[in-house]
């Protein structure tokens, strides 16, 4: 029972039943049990009543112990004071009163502040330790009905606050972890609406500037123009309610775009005036590949594709992609012409180092020796066995 106790938190319904069986086994035998004990100096003098009543007194109390702790405490202690002085239990039988005091305090420490249990355990404790003093022979006897008196109630209220710590502890580490949780969902969703409202801001930038500079000249490009930041807007629209809808429990689930979703990607970075060719090389089938890899490989994809429309454009993009069995590498090379930036990297790319260093990857972005720009990176995962 005691081990069931300490390896797991029991349901209310449990925690009733335990506390009437200790209540049981207590007030109604060990206490009688105590009480009946011959003192000394001559027979019992108590008439049987008396001594069952004390003992029913001691134990029956338990079965309340978690709805009023300190109540509890109080009257098994005072009944257990009671009995010694008047020898209705012998002093060398306090045990099973002691078992009953400790129990209460047990569940003081655990239910009350460190404060009021020890209070209340000091009290408990002088009142015990008065009848066993008054009750003792000699000095020798009174010292070490003291310590009997500790050894009964101490031990027994440190190991119930110490059990209030534990679950204090684990209390602040669940809402610690709670929050840390909380955090890196906001940053997720934070990242998620960076990637596509950057994407799709620069291709409607890019094909607003063509209409607006075509407008009277050639009405009809300036309608291409127009329908593609039309078509280019709905599809952001999806996928920021897609990325917020994640966050509703009522949602239904819809796959997040991965290695498959590549090919369209190439697509709209034509219409920024970038001709990517896309390359994709499969050693392993695409099913293997963790979807949260494969998002992270396409928003890396689509963020190295966004910037070399947003500082490089008309550039040649190549994209190559190549899945094996332990990871998937990633390279995105432009030959464009970019302006220098002062103030470091900017969010795009602190968006893709944070992605790969999550999946423990390298990612490295810089330009490249014989002009344009140049993204890489590798992403492990493990296959499913």
């Amino acid at each position: 029972m005691t081990a069931l106790l300490l390896t797991r938190r029991l349901r209310p319904a449990e925690l009733a039943t335990v506390d009437a069986v200790l209540a049981m086994a207590i007030g109604g035998l060990l206490g009688p049990y105590a009480a009946l004990e011959s003192p000394l100096r001559g027979g019992v003098h108590e008439p049987l009543w008396v001594s069952v009543l004390a003992g029913m007194a001691l134990g029956l109390p338990l079965a309340v112990r978690r709805r009023w702790p300190i109540t509890v405490a109080v009257v098994i202690s005072s009944v257990t004071t009671a009995a010694l002085i008047t020898g209705v239990i012998p002093n060398y039988a306090a045990a099973a009163p002691g078992l009953a005091i400790g129990l209460s305090l047990y569940t003081v420490a655990v239910s009350t502040s460190t404060h009021r249990s020890m209070l209340c355990a000091a009290g408990c404790l002088a009142l015990v330790s008065l009848a066993l003093v008054l009750t003792a022979s000699d000095l020798w006897s009174r010292t070490g009905a003291v310590v009997y008196a500790a050894v009964m109630i101490v031990p027994a209220w440190v190991i119930g606050w110490l059990v209030r710590e534990r679950r204090a502890l684990a209390a602040r580490q669940g809402e610690h972890l709670v929050r840390q949780a909380a955090a890196e969902e906001r940053l997720r969703v934070a990242r998620e609406l960076h990637d596509v409202v950057a994407h799709t801001l620069s291709l409607i930038v890019v094909k607003a500037a063509v209409a607006n500079h075509v407008a009277e000249a050639d009405p009809r490009e300036a309608g291409d123009a127009l329908r593609v930041i039309e078509e280019t807007g709905r599809n952001a629209l999806t996928d920021v309610r897609r990325v917020l809808g994640a966050l509703r429990e009522d949602t239904p689930y819809t796959p997040t775009p991965g290695l498959d979703e590549l090919p369209a990607l190439a697509q709209q970075a034509a219409i920024g005036g970038v001709d990517v060719r896309l390359d994709v090389r499969r050693e392993e089938p695409a099913a293997a590949v963790p979807e949260s890899v494969g998002l992270a490989v396409y928003r890396i994809v689509q963020e190295a594709v966004t910037n070399v429309v947003k500082h490089a454009a008309p550039a040649a993009c190549r994209a190559t992609v190549t899945v094996t069995p332990r990871e998937v590498r990633i390279e995105v090379t432009d030959d464009g012409r970019r302006p220098i930036l002062i103030g470091g990297e900017g969010h795009g790319l602190i968006g893709m180092r944070d992605r790969v260093t999550l999946h423990g990857g390298e990612f490295h972005a810089g330009p490249r020796s014989g002009g344009g720009y140049a993204v890489t990176a590798s992403l492990p995962y493990r296959v499913a066995a």
